[in-house]
């Protein structure tokens, strides 16, 4: 020391040392600290990435079904937009009078 004080040597030496022990110590705290938040972070990462997959599962499981109802409903459907069609259009008509024209001629033999 380069002044002389009325503090006891062994006490100042005895917090010089635990300044020291601290200074010495800190980059090991920095480093737990560093490897505590990065494994903090890469847990929250694979906690998104599971709940992205069960979140593409439900998705791809609503995708599945509402293929198969549509599979399953193809003839109805089918059946139904032809139906509407032939309705729309002057095909009964002409059916009609095709068969209008056929009796006809079935009683002319």
């Amino acid at each position: 020391m380069a002044y002389p004080t009325p503090v006891n040597d062994q006490i100042t030496d005895s917090v010089t040392q635990a300044n020291v022990k601290v200074l010495g110590d800190a980059p090991a705290m920095a480093m737990g600290a560093l490897y505590q938040s990065l494994a903090h972070s890469t847990g929250i990462l694979y906690e998104n990435a599971v709940g992205a997959q069960q979140q593409l599962g439900i998705a791809a499981q609503a995708a599945t079904n509402q293929g198969v109802i549509q599979i399953y409903s193809i003839d109805t459907m089918a059946t139904g937009v032809a139906t509407s069609k032939i309705a729309q259009s002057d095909t009964p008509s002409t059916m009609l009078s095709l068969l209008t024209a056929l009796k006809a001629t079935q009683g002319v033999s």
